[in-house]
């Protein structure tokens, strides 16, 4: 049950599909690129504030990817003495680094679009609508690109949430257009860019929540330490358990580890090798949260009592 590799390649993620995500990133980086070429041209062309913040959010998203394609390789690079986990937590920082990115574009088009409510400039319709078109197209390349690993890894996940939020902001930029050209009123570009701010803003926070959970090391979700410790505690020979920490190393990797006071009696008869391989069994097998990687230091009553830093 107990994994003693450390390196790159998890059940969670062979070679071989961590080679394909990296493609895939690569393409939608490249795509992403020529997006942004595009929007900043039609920014400058026709004043929308909205295609500017989509142009921002488009550059943001280009530079979020070549991060997660650089994080994607380096993740999976092998594990030394020096880097025991290789450089797995690596897409977690790349994850956090996007969110950041996307949350200060979110605010700059909120603050500007509020303030060109009540000042709007004239806004060329139908550049803006070609131009709008234009994002859409290449962001929605970008999503079927993306989509068969948006689940695989936070990195993946925060590149697919970014062109997502991407491609929603296109298609208000090409409202937008329609409304202004339809009925001459300019303020729909800065309702656009608000709405852009809003699409952008809650899915930066809820990723910034999510690798903040794993960068302060919190327990990964549903797994309860409590129902683990009165699981531990009710196997044979299982006296008391405590200094018991969960956390998550990177997707894919929980770990667990705990002091486990156990009878006196087991270190002379022989019953810790069973004990250890059931107390491995039961995190690895008996909960919602597979947790394959565990360490647990078995001690004797009169070892734990020795202890002067130990909690719950």
């Amino acid at each position: 049950m107990h994994h003693h590799d450390h390196g790159a390649s998890t059940s969670a993620e062979t070679p071989e599909r961590a080679l394909s995500h990296r493609r895939r990133l690569a393409i939608a980086c490249a795509i992403t690129v020529g997006i942004v070429l595009a929007q900043a041209l039609g920014a400058w062309m026709t004043g929308s504030l909205a295609l500017l913040t989509d142009a921002v959010h488009s550059l943001t998203d280009s530079i979020g990817l070549g991060v997660a394609l650089v994080a994607a390789g380096l993740m999976h690079r092998a594990a030394t003495a020096q880097r025991t986990w290789g450089f797995r937590r690596v897409e977690i920082l790349a994850g956090l680094l996007q969110a950041t990115l996307l949350l200060g574009v979110g605010i700059y088009a909120a603050v500007e679009g509020i303030g060109r409510l009540s000042a709007p400039p004239v806004i060329l319709h139908l550049e803006l609508l070609i131009f709008g078109a234009l994002g859409l197209a290449g962001n929605v390349i970008s999503l079927l690109v993306l989509a068969s690993g948006r689940k695989a890894n936070f990195n993946m996940r925060a590149a697919f949430l970014e062109v997502s939020a991407d491609a929603l902001g296109s298609l208000a930029v090409m409202l937008a257009a329609v409304v202004i050209w339809t009925t001459g009123w300019q303020q729909a570009d800065a309702v656009a860019a608000l709405a852009i701010a809003a699409l952008i803003i809650p899915r930066a926070l809820l990723l910034l929540r999510e690798t903040a959970r794993v960068l302060l090391e919190f327990t990964p979700r549903g797994l309860d330490l409590e129902q683990v410790r009165a699981h531990m505690l009710a196997l044979d020979h299982v006296q008391e358990v405590h200094d018991l920490h969960a956390s998550t190393v990177a997707t894919g990797l929980p770990v667990i580890s705990a002091h486990v006071v156990l009878d006196d009696a087991c270190f002379s008869e022989g019953c810790v090798p069973e004990t250890l391989n059931r107390l491995k069994t039961c995190v690895a097998e008996h909960f919602d949260v597979a947790v394959e990687h565990s360490t647990f230091q078995l001690e004797p009553r009169s070892i734990a009592a020795e202890e002067t830093h130990t909690h719950a």
